[in-house]
């Protein structure tokens, strides 16, 4: 059985939960790579997920894996009206995971006075579910390739990222510029698309496959 951090021994009884399903850590750390933000409050964590109304497909469907492995309320989510930037009308889905102390070295990982970050443990978690979900929340077609806008970590951040693709998937990948000051991108030429999709696909909601530009 897979050793994980909220089953060490020094770990009071009364703090462990688990050892949980490896889907829901690679659902959660490929989403917090991603778009998703964990909140800790009153000694524990939860996960938060949204998506625009055009993803909604997505959401539900991610809420729906969710809620089958416990995590989450199975209320299905009501899609928001809310306001963006010069007043425009932004329709969102959002849900939320419940709240768990053992979920509490996720989020001390990824926030460090209160900065996302790259872990140190990624390579170990970057499952195919947890890449494929890291694609579709971070990744974008350029070039003919695939564009991962990591533009919010550091470079040694991105830098370590580039190798875990490398190192575990055998993906060749760029760390590139995003086009303003110290900010980076991930991005996988063409040729590498088609051994991405072999890895990816299976584990992707239908309507994100354009996401691999057509290799399907």
């Amino acid at each position: 059985m897979r050793l994980l951090p909220f089953s060490l021994p020094k770990i009071r009884a009364l703090k462990r939960i688990g050892p949980h399903n490896f889907d829901i850590l690679s659902i959660l750390i490929g989403s917090m790579l991603g778009d998703c933000s964990a909140e800790k409050r009153s000694g524990s964590t939860r996960f938060s997920f949204q998506q625009e109304g055009s993803h909604s497909g997505y959401l539900l469907w991610l809420h729906k894996l969710i809620a089958e492995l416990g995590y989450c309320s199975s209320i299905t989510p009501k899609l928001l009206i809310r306001l963006g930037k010069g007043s425009k009308i932004r329709h969102v889905l959002r849900f939320k995971t419940f709240s768990f102390v053992s979920f509490n070295w996720i989020y001390e990982a990824f926030y460090v006075n209160h900065i996302k970050v790259v872990p140190y443990f990624i390579e170990e978690y970057l499952s195919p579910l947890a890449l494929a979900i890291w694609i579709i929340d971070d990744g974008g077609l350029v070039s003919s390739g695939l564009k991962f806008a990591t533009n919010s970590f550091t470079k040694k951040d991105v830098e370590y990222l580039r190798k875990v693709l490398h190192n575990k998937y055998k993906l060749k990948a760029s760390v590139v510029s995003a086009g303003v000051p110290n900010q980076f991108n991930i991005y996988i030429s063409k040729e590498f698309i088609p051994l991405l999709r072999s890895i990816v696909k299976p584990y992707m909601h239908p309507s994100m496959y354009y996401k691999l530009n057509g290799h399907l």
